[in-house]
């Protein structure tokens, strides 16, 4: 007897084990080679940490911009809602772990009855129905690995909006003070631009000048005017966006003058405004640290995993299914109705093998492996567009960082263009085109300089997103 035992034994364990409905999900989808580029500038950044490490507390040290973002992250409504996704989704888990357990049903029953006119007869049941699912072929097991992988896709999508929203805080803050850096230079044109539209009216009204000269300086201080409005007018559009994000009414956003606390860059020295988006200041990590840091590739990791656990339960589908149930009560009612009433027990087993299913099980497994296919190959397109992401942003702040010398030579030099010419205007040694294309030339320089700072900037930014940071709650 204890032979056939161990032989029977042996039998089950060979059967689970050959048919593999128990095994764990491993990532074994090949991804590509040198996933951020081949790039010597890129070679030079990586290193053995990654910027994606430091939280978004060290990486933005403005402590304005830490406050808003604290109140972005605790204030919006797409966050709140990845929020009660994940908690559904704890919700569906905790289901699934308790499908191991009986369920217990209490069903009380009674009737009253009478045939022919004759005295009625009372009959009831007062039962506690047990009913419990062997889980011998890893259906129940599955699942439950099923919803715990749908459970960390719902924790990773909210980790990816929750870097997204500090992305964008950040980015919208750092436009917004870049808007008030070109409104102080257009301000102090303005003031400029006037004094040299005096000095021309009063050429004119000494013969010294045309009213053609005064006309063209005229429509260029009014075009420094319309600037002003324009600035303006992106400053509340802005402050609007960051309203919205913060689910608050539109109103004015607190902020420091550019430049007075820059990026995270511990080792960084010299040029304060190159220093935000310096790349010899930025570490990308290896390739295998992206992969663990960024939330939508972890998210399409646990997406392959769902998949596989979905195809495993697909499987054990056409295999038995054993429950075991029971029924304890008291009862008046056992084929003759007796008072007073007995104590009934009942055991039941019952084995349930598909035959035919009208071809559902296998359509089921069919469409289960067609969707581990599908998402590995979306797994590995994800990994791809990350690289990319990152090879752009490396790219930007690269491009930033080689414009930023000579936008400060250009703004240089055409200062002295314009202070000179205008002395020689007013000397009558020069023309009032002259005056007015170096003074042209020197807003253009000065606007563009403080945009390209802020392009620099949101290069780190999206770098230091690309790379996974920002969506830790720390």
């Amino acid at each position: 007897m204890k032979v056939r035992y161990i032989i029977s034994a042996a039998a089950v364990s060979f059967l689970l084990t050959g048919c593999g409905l128990y095994n764990k999900y491993e990532q074994k989808t090949p991804v590509p080679d040198n996933v951020f580029g081949t790039s010597q500038d890129i070679q030079k950044a990586t290193g053995e940490t990654s910027i994606a490490q430091v939280s978004w507390r060290e990486f933005f040290t403005d402590p304005m911009l830490q406050e808003l973002i604290d109140s972005v992250l605790s204030r919006n409504t797409d966050l709140n809602s990845a929020r009660i996704a994940v908690e559904k989704s704890q919700a569906a888990l905790k289901a699934a772990k308790l499908a191991y357990l009986p369920s217990l049903y209490f069903a009380p029953q009674g009737s009253i009855s009478s045939f022919d006119n004759s005295p009625a007869v009372k009959a009831y049941n007062l039962p506690l129905q047990l009913s419990m699912d062997i889980d011998v072929f890893g259906s129940i097991t599955n699942k439950k690995r099923a919803a715990k992988a749908v459970l960390l896709q719902s924790q990773m999508y909210q980790e990816a909006v929750r870097a997204n929203l500090v992305s964008a805080t950040a980015q919208q803050y750092f436009m917004l003070q870049v808007l008030d850096r070109q409104l102080d230079i257009l301000t102090q044109t303005d003031e400029l631009w006037h004094k040299s539209l005096e000095t021309e009216k009063a050429l004119w009204e000494n013969g010294k000048a045309y009213s053609t000269a005064v006309n063209q300086m005229e429509a260029s201080y009014l075009s420094v005017k319309t600037q002003i409005v324009d600035v303006r007018r992106n400053i509340r559009s802005v402050e609007n966006s960051l309203c919205q994000l913060l689910a608050i009414t539109p109103q004015h956003i607190k902020r420091q003058k550019w430049g007075n606390t820059p990026l995270h860059h511990a080792d960084a020295q010299g040029d304060a405004e190159q220093r935000m988006f310096d790349t010899k200041y930025l570490k990308l990590g290896v390739p295998a640290a992206m992969l663990e840091n960024r939330p939508d590739i972890r998210m399409a990791n646990h997406a392959m995993e769902e998949a596989f656990y979905n195809t495993q339960a697909a499987r054990a589908a056409f295999y038995p299914n054993i429950t075991l149930g029971g029924t304890i009560g008291w009862t008046n009612n056992s084929g003759i109705v007796m008072d007073p009433g007995k104590l009934l027990l009942n055991a039941v087993a019952q084995l349930t093998q598909p035959i035919f299913a009208r071809g559902q099980l296998i359509a089921q497994k069919k469409i289960a492996k067609l969707t581990e296919e599908d998402l590995q190959k979306k797994y590995v397109q994800t990994v791809i567009e990350a690289g990319n992401q990152v090879n752009e942003a490396i790219a930007d702040c690269m491009a930033a960082r080689e414009k930023h010398a000579f936008f400060q030579r250009q703004v240089e030099v055409l200062n002295q263009a314009y202070t000179g010419t205008h002395e020689l205007m007013d000397n009558g040694k020069a023309s009032y085109l002259e005056v007015l294309k170096a003074q042209e030339s020197l807003l253009e320089a000065q606007l563009g300089s403080a945009m390209n700072m802020y392009e620099g900037t949101k290069a780190v930014i999206a770098l230091y997103i690309a790379l996974g940071g920002g969506g830790t709650q720390q």
